[in-house]
């Protein structure tokens, strides 16, 4: 299965609870905070929530 590594580069201040809740349930805490996560629909949801705040890259 393909796995998905998602990098925060930007803060979720002045977001809303839903952004601020996806951060926390990827594992995200901080800005340059890293994790790996299987390419699955409920991460692609999380992600897409917060795709201005992070970067996602495909990792074999």
């Amino acid at each position: 299965m393909a796995q998905l590594k998602v990098t925060q580069v930007r803060s979720p201040i002045g977001g809303t609870r839903e952004q601020r809740d996806s951060l926390r349930s990827l594992g995200l805490h901080r800005i340059g905070d890293t994790v790996i996560k299987d390419d699955r629909p409920e991460f692609r949801g999380m992600i897409q929530a917060v795709r201005h705040l992070v970067t996602v890259e495909e990792v074999q």
